[in-house]
């Protein structure tokens, strides 16, 4: 079983990524925005990692933080949800804001995400209810942070460190991303994506 892998990231693509470790190439399916967060090609990685194994596969997915790789498996242990389809959830909802839903059996954010019908939501929220109020990570009187003191909210603050890290000075990355903000309007800013929101923030800076 493979927890967790650290090497050369040597290929990304659309979903997943290929990260070389003593010589041997692993191919890992990733999130959208953990694709969006990880270093250039070429430098070292690590993820977490959570390996499924099948008949007719051996399949592994990667993520940046210990959390995520719960909350994957939270969701794919619920009935009609696979591995794709929780990477879907995952790259459209943080985990502490998924938690906040499932707790609040709140299904309305949760049927926007592609291939999450109606249904699957109210079973995701009537199976997950009570196991995701145990997790360690869940902060039910989290204190504000200094950026959501200063008004910005942490999906903002990933986008301005995966700008940062793709090359983009600081200045110019967090004024991408007021940009995007001011584009997007407050009505849908609550539910934007880091994924939608990097790809607003880049075509500013174009």
């Amino acid at each position: 079983m493979i927890a967790s892998l650290r090497g050369t990231l040597v290929d990304r693509q659309e979903d997943r990524i290929v990260i070389e470790a003593g010589g041997v190439g692993y191919e890992v399916f990733c999130a959208g925005e953990t694709l969006l967060l990880l270093p250039p090609v070429g430098e070292e990685v690590f993820v977490h990692v959570q390996t499924d194994i099948r008949e007719d596969a051996f399949n592994l997915y990667g993520f940046l933080r210990p959390e995520e790789k719960q909350m994957f498996c939270l969701l794919t242990g619920v009935s009609g949800v696979g591995p794709r389809l929780a990477l879907a959830v995952l790259g459209h909802v943080r985990p502490a804001d998924l938690v906040r839903l499932l707790a609040a059996g709140d299904a309305s954010r949760l049927v926007k995400v592609p291939g999450i019908g109606k249904k699957t939501a109210e079973r995701l929220c009537l199976e997950l209810k009570d196991k995701v109020e145990a997790l360690a990570f869940f902060p039910p009187q989290e204190p504000p942070s200094a950026a959501d003191a200063a008004g910005r909210s942490p999906v903002e603050e990933d986008a301005v460190s995966a700008l940062v890290n793709l090359g983009y000075p600081e200045a110019a990355a967090r004024g991408a991303v007021e940009r995007a903000r001011r584009e997007t309007g407050e009505e849908g800013w609550e539910d934007i994506s880091l994924e939608e929101l990097l790809r607003r923030a880049l075509r500013s800076l174009a």
